[in-house]
């Protein structure tokens, strides 16, 4: 992918999508086949390692 297409859309969202199996913008996919929105491409491809860190501090929380 060339640096435009990195640069993701005025507001810098970007989706992990299930259904293609990557980091894709706003418009590239159905909202219910992605998880995000996420700051940046790099965050978007680590979605597991957030979702982990998410549930790690719920656990915490209720224990």
């Amino acid at each position: 992918m060339d640096d435009a297409g990195r640069l993701g859309d005025a507001r810098g969202e970007w989706f992990y999508c299930f259904k293609h199996k990557k980091v894709e913008m706003l418009q590239d996919c159905d909202q219910m086949d992605r998880m995000g929105p996420y700051p940046s491409h790099e965050d978007a491809a680590n979605w597991r390692d957030q979702v982990a860190a998410r549930n790690e501090a719920w656990d915490d929380q209720d224990g």
